[in-house]
């Protein structure tokens, strides 16, 4: 990439490790510039657990920002193995006539999936956290845990890791402000109960501070039938607590779908509607955490 790809404007956020630091990050970031530029068809491909539809939900906000020709698709992620669906590639994706797929939170141990995508002409990232039990996908990829990246905090979540590819893009196209979406990442993070320390702690941290700002519609509508005035770390986790529970129902991959048009709708009657169905839900499961 050029040079100015190198130059992360991270404002007050410097304290964040390069994402550039990241093995694969290069490769990365200039095949979705192309895809960018050249208005491919982008596809990001997330499971349905409040850190990956947190992750889909910002990588999503920030291409379309970007006017890139960008969709969403959320799996169950082959029952809990964060596997891609080769099923959804041939019947979903492959038909939306995709260039690029994006995954985040999954697919590390997908390497049959991967090549399924080559031979259908699909390029695929790989964004995950997830440790490796196979063969690693021929592609790029995108994750701490990989052998041979040296990044040094390797505790990051699905929506952690895309974060960091945001930061990427971010200082490629000079974006500002990118700081606004650690709403969405705090959440994420959080519900992924990794350890708040390292760069953790400063997405919650700086996460909690956005929230309270937020002029994501959807974050406004979950905030407005929960009752929550105001977001510190204890109500932050409640607000956790209180939507998970839907991803426990018999429509639970229906309802983390539906979450993230909630997360990235610019109606705010949409969200306000979505926002009570959630509640709603939750109330009929009759499931609450602890």
């Amino acid at each position: 990439m050029e040079e100015k790809g190198r130059t992360v404007q991270l404002s007050k956020l410097s304290t964040y490790h390069n994402p550039f630091l990241l093995y694969g990050m290069d490769c990365g970031l200039k095949r979705i510039v192309k895809a960018v530029n050249e208005r491919e068809k982008i596809i990001i491909y997330g499971c349905y657990d409040l850190d990956g539809i947190t992750a889909v939900s910002l990588l999503f906000l920030v291409l379309k920002y970007l006017n890139a020709d960008v969709e969403y698709f959320v799996s169950d992620g082959d029952n809990g193995k964060f596997n891609i669906n080769a099923d959804i590639i041939r019947n979903h994706v492959k038909f939306l006539g995709t260039d690029l797929m994006i995954t985040v939170g999954c697919g590390m141990n997908s390497y049959e999936q991967v090549e399924l995508c080559k031979q259908l002409g699909i390029d695929v990232i790989i964004t995950d956290y997830h440790t490796f039990n196979g063969i690693i996908p021929k592609t790029v990829v995108i994750n701490p845990n990989q052998s041979g990246c040296t990044y040094p905090f390797k505790e990051l979540s699905s929506v952690g890791v895309a974060y960091k590819l945001v930061q990427a893009i971010s200082s490629y196209y000079q974006m500002k402000c990118i700081s606004k979406y650690l709403d969405l990442v705090m959440l994420g993070t959080i519900s992924n109960h990794l350890p708040y320390i390292g760069e953790n702690k400063l997405m919650i941290d700086e996460g909690i501070y956005h929230m309270n700002y937020t002029n994501n519609y959807g974050l406004k509508a979950l905030n407005k039938v929960n009752n929550i005035k105001y977001i510190n770390l204890e109500n932050a986790n409640k607000l956790v607590s209180s939507i998970m529970p839907c991803w426990n129902s018999s429509r639970g991959l229906d309802n983390a779908r539906i979450t993230v048009e909630l997360f990235t709708t610019a109606n705010s009657d949409r969200a306000e509607q979505i926002a009570k169905y959630l509640k709603n839900e939750i109330k009929i499961t009759g499931i609450h955490r602890k």
